[in-house]
């Protein structure tokens, strides 16, 4: 049975490679996602959705991933944990998934595929992340409204 924690699984697979060699084609990555995902179109869709969205938010993930590190580096981070952090950030600040699954996911392939201390690591960075982002959701759709009265 495939399901989107396995799509997360491929997509981890993929972005592992992409930092070990970033000059592999995308197209092998994507011939790649649908096998692994038995050419299952809602789950091709949803692991394709991941990578395009972590490569092209990479720059703003990593900022946000930097920013709420302490005393550790991205380098510094092993590959497994990188790019599980950058899946759960894509998600949980440009996705359509609720947070606190973001990161339940996220401690599962932590602890699946990262070191003993991965999960814990993964949930202090990751919980930041979203404390912030649900602070700023709330500050934008607070902004007051002008009334037809007052304009």
């Amino acid at each position: 049975m495939t399901t989107r924690r396995r799509a997360r699984e491929v997509s981890l697979q993929v972005l592992y490679e992409e930092d070990i060699n970033p000059l592999r084609e995308y197209s092998v990555a994507d011939s790649f996602v649908a096998k692994r995902m038995l050419n299952n179109k809602p789950l091709v869709a949803f692991a394709k959705d991941i990578l395009y969205g972590v490569r092209e938010h990479r720059t703003e993930i990593d900022q946000l991933l930097s920013k709420h590190t302490v005393n550790w580096s991205l380098k510094r981070m092993t590959t497994i944990d990188r790019n599980i952090l950058r899946i759960a950030t894509y998600e949980i600040v440009f996705g359509d998934v609720p947070g606190r699954v973001s990161i339940n996911e996220a401690i599962e392939l932590a602890k699946r595929y990262g070191s003993r201390n991965s999960g814990q690591f993964v949930n202090g960075i990751l919980d930041r992340i979203l404390k912030e982002h649900q602070k700023s959701q709330e500050t934008s759709n607070a902004a007051p409204a002008v009334s037809a009265l007052e304009s």
